[in-house]
């Protein structure tokens, strides 16, 4: 087969969890296929970011990012005529299969068999927390691309129940496919930490939350649930927030100088891939209060590294956490600082966990999910 990966739309540092669903599926299909031939479209500055070490593999420039002169010129003739320059660019390309990673087909209506990464559906359940503009293109491109993508991945059975119950899709063209996390996610011996915690002046036990600021990320519940804890309880604790700055950002700030936090909330941003793994394993606890997850890859991530997990129990997390965290409902902040606080002041418990998530996740790892797509791109087309 030759097989097509489209990230036209890739940009780095924008696209959250299904860049590193992009960047892992890469990287770990091309030691387990030399069967088939792999092209990547995506812009030609990041084609460094997509190392090639196998001879079946390669890159194929599509210069059509966002804020690009081609992304512009095809907006225009869309708006204008009705024709999407890029549609006949893809017609035009000699392939059996094209992947698409990112939840949409770029573009509808090819006539290439397609396989569509379908990752979540949270519009339908939060509209709420959209800009009208983006709402008004979800709704117009998601259902579209589900319908007429040749067969759909989705990486929890939770996003899989959606897709059939919301879009009446044909549960027979889906296919459940984990994600894995990077092999650097580990228990790392103590010395390691220390430049890390130097590094971040991170002195001070702290509860850990990686989320970029949107509103389903539900980071204003946990601020006044780290209020109650510092009321009630006298926490001594710090919260540390990484992540890159978004839709909310400004209203947390306030919100954190509002409610007296400054002295227990730091605020490190956008960091390193490779500093990630350190500071799951310095927090005591990651905490992770979200609204809406189709995976939530910071849970496995955080299991991986020993640390123990005090999660949301909605949509997809139960079914990745399982029995190894502990959860809470995110809508209440009560409920939210007790169930950290029993986690905070119990060290029994937290070792206990440790282990629970260890063991847990050797279930998620990316060579099974690059055997499983693969297969999946044989299935579209038999």
């Amino acid at each position: 087969m030759r097989i097509g990966i489209n990230a036209i739309a890739y940009s780095p540092g924008s696209l959250g969890g299904v860049e590193t669903y992009l960047r892992s599926l890469w990287e770990h299909l091309q030691p387990i296929d030399s069967e088939n031939s792999y092209e990547l479209y995506c812009q030609e500055r990041y084609q460094n970011i997509f190392p090639v070490t196998s001879p079946n593999f390669g890159y194929r420039a599509f210069n059509y990012g966002y804020g690009s002169f081609n992304w512009l010129v095809r907006g225009i003739l869309s708006r204008t005529i009705g024709f999407d320059i890029l549609r006949k660019e893809i017609n035009k390309i000699e392939v059996d299969l094209i992947h698409h990673p990112f939840t949409v087909l770029t573009p509808l209506g090819t006539k290439i068999p397609s396989v569509l990464t379908f990752a979540d559906m949270q519009h339908e359940f939060y509209p709420d927390f959209f800009p009208k503009k983006l709402l008004k293109k979800r709704n117009k491109q998601y259902r579209a691309s589900v319908h007429e993508a040749t067969r759909v991945i989705v990486n929890s059975e939770f996003t899989k129940k959606n897709l059939i119950e919301i879009y009446e899709t044909d549960e027979n063209k889906i296919d459940v496919i984990y994600h894995g996390y990077d092999s650097s996610y580990n228990v790392k011996p103590s010395e390691c930490l220390e430049k890390i915690r130097e590094k971040y002046n991170l002195k001070t036990p702290f509860l850990y939350y990686p989320a970029a600021s949107w509103p389903h990320k539900n980071h204003k519940n946990l601020l006044h649930a780290l209020k109650l804890l510092c009321e009630k309880h006298r926490f001594d604790g710090q919260l540390v927030l990484t992540g890159i700055a978004t839709q909310l950002q400004s209203e947390i700030l306030a919100l954190i100088a509002n409610l007296g936090l400054a002295n227990h909330v730091k605020i490190l941003g956008y960091l390193p891939y490779e500093d990630l793994p350190y500071l799951y394993n310095l927090a005591e606890i990651m905490v992770f209060p979200t609204f809406f997850e189709g995976f939530g890859l910071p849970l496995v991530e955080a299991m991986a590294c020993g640390c123990p997990v005090v999660c949301s129990n909605v949509t997809s997390i139960p079914e990745v956490v399982g029995e190894s965290g502990v959860m809470f409902n995110p809508h209440s902040i009560e409920e939210i600082a007790e169930t950290v606080w029993s986690v905070w002041t119990d060290p029994a418990k937290q070792l206990q966990m440790m282990q629970a998530g260890l063991n847990r996740s050797a279930q998620f790892n990316w060579l099974d999910t690059a055997q499983q797509t693969k297969a999946v791109y044989k299935k579209a087309l038999s």
